[in-house]
């Protein structure tokens, strides 16, 4: 398993939806120096196997076919990006109480349009039917067509008005609140969380509060 592997698997999936999850793939986008953890095409592919979007077996089919199209593979990248950045900015604007840029949605509405049509309704048996995407296993951005989905499900689902962002200083991660009493702050209370408490902590040793 090489370093990329070791590193997706270990980065911590708190989103509750799987197009959170991919928003949370950067962090401190309130800082002049944002954390980026997707840095070309690879690792798109890499942390799309970690997360189950595609087997190992169909990451290295992509991998083959980036290395053999590389403009491709960064033209797949860039848009990557620019979709993940949309779907920040529109749970964002939801959490904040705004409209969305019509930018911003008219991206997501492209890639919507581009995504499904690779979506099937095949038989399940005796479980009825179910949703499953078509075989194209050289199609650089069959890995953003699930989370276009999510994103676009999300969107239109009761549990929009539950997606909070983590109010960790400099965090910014999404997730999807499903306490019991629906107040959650934070994205992981053994980092952000932790990290707010001795910070309250020091404050008050500052201040005397003792």
């Amino acid at each position: 398993m090489d370093a990329r592997h070791t590193y997706f698997q270990h980065l911590k999936t708190v989103g509750g939806v799987l197009c959170l999850d991919f928003a949370n793939t950067a962090s401190a986008r309130d800082t002049a120096t944002p954390m980026e953890r997707l840095h070309d095409y690879d690792d798109l592919v890499v942390w799309a196997e970690c997360i189950g979007i595609v087997d190992s077996a169909a990451s290295d089919i992509l991998q083959q076919e980036a290395a053999r199209r590389p403009e491709t593979a960064a033209a797949v990248f860039q848009q990557a990006l620019a979709l993940r950045e949309a779907i920040f900015r529109i749970f964002a604007a939801q959490i904040a109480g705004v409209p969305p840029a019509n930018d911003d949605l008219a991206l997501l509405n492209a890639a919507i349009a581009a995504s499904y049509p690779h979506l099937r309704l095949v038989a399940d048996g005796a479980a009825g039917f179910d949703w499953e995407w078509e075989e194209a296993p050289q199609q650089l951005d069959r890995v953003l067509w699930p989370v276009v989905r999510s994103a676009a499900e999300t969107l239109v689902s009761a549990e929009l008005a539950r997606v909070r962002m983590c109010q960790g200083e400099h965090c910014g991660w999404l997730f999807v609140d499903r306490s019991k009493n629906h107040s959650r702050r934070w994205c992981d209370m053994q980092e952000c969380g932790n990290v707010a408490k001795v910070r309250r902590y020091r404050r008050r040793l500052k201040d005397g509060g003792g």
